[in-house]
């Protein structure tokens, strides 16, 4: 049985989705507040109205100036069957101390029969809110009719002077029903259910809409990913809309992506041939050698010392190759290096030392700053002895100069500079002339022993310090090479920690 593939949601059904509940949690929200402020709202407004008639019945209470509490309940009488519940939806009732309780909806209060038709159960409920009513406190409170729903009620305590003894007061009750607070919610979630749908179908239509004009973008950013995902570098995607919209950003950001990615596969298939062509040449002059001994019957021992001594350069030859691919393979590994702190001056005088035995050269070297440098100390002789080996290639033998320079800069810097005499290099090809396999001077061949990589290894080596290498033109003719690192500290200064400046 095959596994059913997970439903796949496209980004303008997600977009219109989340749309879609962000406006629903916000609808119900409002809902709840609006629908629960409209019924404190009219509750409040029955409770204004309620605590208004009973301040009227009261006042008439008062005006019927009763001598006794038979006559306070006449008048109280006359009052409440002059507002009958049926007509006004107001209940109405007083209590006076030793006469008894008026009011218009008797029944209610056990004051009256019951009315026809009730069952016994509304019979028992009504007796059973006429004890609450009678023993409920003063103030307000909801009640429960059986036949009328919720009821607010508001009692009073109302003292008539000469129709009640000194401290005796009549009570005063006015109730209306909360059926309206109903109606109005109602209203309110009928209003807001319409209101929500609408809300919630526009929402998904302009979500959708909004979702399929964003996500164009990025289909076209995945139909060409998919272009170069097949191995074809060569299509972009063309930016729209203004300088600072994200798609654009994005969509720049994107082909910038795709021109470097194009330029590292252009410079691995470079690499790549080269290093082929490289290993190829050797092995070709081997093999050819070979050859050429194995056909000769009988070969003398000049032929085989002539042979075996071309061989040897050849394979040397292939191993400095391998050793410097494997360098800058190296290079781009974390523990490429293993920094320490190099006292500089007795580090350049015995790599100096060094460097000036081949001879051949007039040799210069310029005053050593006293002081530390965190580096590691075999990268940056390979380093240095790239450039003085490469400056001794290109200067005339006896009289040529080879000159090293170390200066100090701001925030930790030092500067090694190495010079020459020699035919220099034209301004278009110094940024190049770190690249791998890069030669400016075309007659110089392989048999010069030269693999085209010393600058790209310098390159390498100053990159993993946190550095830089640069090409120039000496003042009088010839070649100035800078190697800029920083974390060097004075004699005199505080010594740098590691953390001083990054190491890849």
């Amino acid at each position: 049985m095959r596994a059913r593939r997970p439903l796949r949601v496209g980004l303008r059904w997600r977009l219109a989705g989340w749309v879609a509940l962000v406006v629903f949690v916000c609808t119900g929200a409002a809902f709840v507040a609006v629908y629960r402020g409209t019924g404190t709202q009219v509750r409040h407004q029955i409770d204004g109205e309620i605590a208004g008639d009973a301040g009227g019945f009261e006042h008439s209470l008062l005006l019927a100036h009763a001598h006794s509490p038979a006559q306070l309940l006449r008048a109280a009488e006359s009052y409440v069957h002059g507002l009958p519940f049926s007509a006004s939806s107001t209940f109405l009732f007083a209590t006076v101390p030793g006469a008894g309780t008026a009011s218009n909806r008797p029944e209610l209060l056990q004051i009256a029969p019951p009315d026809d038709g009730e069952s016994v159960a509304e019979q028992d409920q009504e007796n059973h809110l006429a004890e609450r009513l009678i023993v409920a406190r003063e103030g307000v409170a909801t009640f429960a009719l059986p036949d009328v729903g919720n009821l607010r009620v508001l009692k009073r305590g109302l003292a008539v002077p000469g129709a009640l003894p000194r401290g005796a007061r009549a009570v005063v009750g006015v109730g209306e029903p909360l059926a309206p607070v109903s109606r109005a919610q109602r209203g309110v979630a009928r209003a807001f259910v319409l209101a929500g749908l609408l809300a919630l179908a526009g929402a998904l239509l302009g979500a959708y809409v909004i979702g399929t004009r964003v996500s164009r973008p990025l289909r076209r950013m995945a139909a060409v990913a998919a272009r170069v995902d097949a191995g074809d570098l060569h299509p972009r995607i063309e930016p729209r809309g203004a300088p600072g919209d994200e798609v654009r950003v994005l969509a720049l950001a994107f082909n910038h992506m795709l021109d470097r990615l194009t330029a590292a596969f252009a410079g691995q298939r470079a690499f790549v041939a080269d290093a082929s062509h490289e290993l190829r040449t050797p092995l070709t002059v081997v093999a050819g050698q070979l050859e050429l001994l194995a056909a000769e019957e009988e070969p003398s021992a000049e032929d085989v010392r002539r042979v075996e001594l071309l061989v040897r350069a050849e394979i040397a030859r292939m191993t400095r190759l391998i050793d410097d691919l494997l360098l800058l393979a190296k290079s781009e590994q974390a523990r490429f290096l293993r920094v320490e702190l190099i006292d500089l001056g007795a580090f350049i005088q015995e790599l100096w030392h060094g460097a000036t035995l081949t001879g051949g050269r007039r040799f210069e070297l310029g005053r050593v700053p006293a002081g530390t440098l965190l580096a590691d100390p075999d990268r940056l002789a390979q380093a240095l002895r790239n450039l003085l080996a490469n400056a001794v290639e290109h200067t005339a033998p006896a009289h040529g100069l080879v000159r090293l320079l170390v200066t100090t800069g701001a925030h930790g810097w030092v500067t090694l500079v190495v010079e020459d005499d020699g035919p220099g290099i034209p301004s278009a090809e110094r940024e190049r002339v770190f690249d791998r396999f890069h030669r400016t001077d075309g007659a110089r061949d392989r048999a010069s022993g030269g693999t085209g990589l010393g600058l790209a290894i310098v390159h390498a080596i100053a990159q993993a310090h946190g550095g830089r290498v640069s090409a120039g033109a000496r003042a009088g003719g010839g070649t100035r090479i800078e190697l800029q690192l920083p974390g060097f500290t004075r004699a005199c200064e505080p010594r740098l920690g590691a953390d001083s400046y990054a190491l890849r």
